[in-house]
């Protein structure tokens, strides 16, 4: 079966524990809802820094990446109709690029 990376971009921190703590249980209901399709459950990542042609900047670009997750599906507009259940997305603070992965 297909497998599709969802590269994650935005979000938005927390204000406080309990916003954290309902943050945290939204993403393990979303991620537990695709059972055995999740095939890395993946990490949020940290700071980023963009390599170009002009150099390196410290910002991550314009919209920087916060996290991935791999899954499989039967094609790129099921791995799609996952996505649109992110917290992120959901609560409008965030989107989701998903793209094959390419077998080499």
């Amino acid at each position: 079966m297909p497998q599709f990376i969802f590269a994650y971009h935005g979000g938005k921190t927390p204000e406080n524990a309990e916003d954290g703590a309902a943050v945290m249980e939204a993403w393990k209901s979303w991620l537990g809802s695709m059972g055995d399709a999740l095939v890395v459950p993946g990490n949020p990542v940290g700071l980023s820094k963009t390599v170009s042609t002009g150099g390196i900047t410290d910002d991550g670009g314009a919209n920087p990446l916060s996290g991935y997750s791999v899954v499989e599906a039967s094609d790129q507009a099921a791995a799609c109709k996952m996505a649109t259940g992110c917290p992120m997305v959901v609560s409008g603070h965030g989107t989701v690029e998903v793209a094959e992965l390419v077998a080499m």
